[in-house]
């Protein structure tokens, strides 16, 4: 394991050896135990430049299954990895576009099967950019490793049965990340995402509303560890209780997932990435429409 970024030592959150400054990165670029990785929602922008010696992992080719609704399996995970010269002791950085939602989508699934060293490059693409450091087209090889995956830790995600017991058991834990529209039931389809469609809108019967993108600052940072503290504890999320972030497909909730798990402590945080396209297709299960966790009712 590479040394952490002593910047991050001061923030006060619990785990700040999971950040790295857009400083600590460009010091490391030439470093053969780090591997930085750049994952985006605009899957075009890597072609156009990326940090020099980033390989990208495109969230919804490489990161999935190519038939069922699923992520690779644990043989495709170790395939990935050695194709993109990572090994079991490789410090990966993950950075991205949107605040880092699928850098921290790529964290999750890294994490779902046991890479030990994974980092977040605080303020993402944006920031790298805003500051005027290196960027190139060039795609770099490394050379293939040696990678073997541990088994899928399921404590970090949750499927509809583990919602659905939760929502039964009453007052469930859920943060729905999604915009205000998208969980009161305004907004069912989003116009540019047509894979991530529902048949109904709403949010799961008893779902907080905390949007994910409150969590960052205006230029993608993660917000200072009181202020987010203070956004998910007004809400009732509090850290001793199990918790489980959604949204439409995972991607954004993984970014809630990092922010309690990580930077909070959360012990228990659990991301459901079936989320709404799941929940809202399903017959019989409790949806709520409205501003309020129970909905209008």
């Amino acid at each position: 394991m590479v040394a952490t970024d002593a910047l991050q030592q001061t923030t006060g959150y619990a785990h700040p050896e999971v950040l790295v400054s857009t400083e600590w990165v460009a010091e490391h670029l030439d470093d053969p135990q780090v591997r930085i990785v750049e994952s985006d929602e605009d899957i075009l922008l890597y072609d156009f430049g990326h940090v020099p010696g980033a390989v990208k992992l495109d969230w919804h080719t490489d990161l999935q299954d190519p038939v069922a609704r699923d992520f690779v399996d644990k043989a495709g995970f170790e395939a990935l990895m050695r194709g993109a010269g990572i090994a079991n002791e490789t410090t990966v950085v993950f950075y991205g576009d949107r605040n880092n939602w699928y850098a921290t989508y790529t964290f999750w699934l890294f994490k779902l099967y046991g890479h030990a060293d994974c980092r977040v490059m605080d303020g993402g693409r944006a920031k790298w950019e805003a500051e005027g450091r290196p960027m190139t087209r060039e795609v770099p090889s490394f050379p293939p490793t040696e990678y073997t995956a541990q088994e899928a830790d399921l404590s970090i995600r949750a499927f509809r049965d583990d919602v659905l017991a939760v929502v039964r058991a009453g007052d469930p834990k859920l943060v729905d990340v999604r915009s205000p529209q998208e969980y009161t039931g305004e907004v069912i389809h989003m116009v540019n995402y047509p894979q991530e469609g529902a048949q109904r809108g709403g949010h799961v019967l008893g779902a907080r509303n905390i949007p994910w993108g409150k969590a960052a600052n205006e230029d993608g940072t993660f917000k200072p560890v009181g202020e987010l503290r203070a956004l998910y504890e007004g809400e009732g999320i509090t850290p001793d209780e199990p918790t489980i972030a959604y949204c439409r497909i995972g991607e954004r909730s993984s970014h809630t997932w990092f922010v309690l798990k990580y930077l909070l402590g959360y012990p228990d945080v659990r991301n459901y990435d079936g989320s709404w396209t799941e929940w809202g297709s399903m017959v019989g299960v409790p949806i709520a429409k409205g501003p309020g966790p129970l909905g209008d009712g």
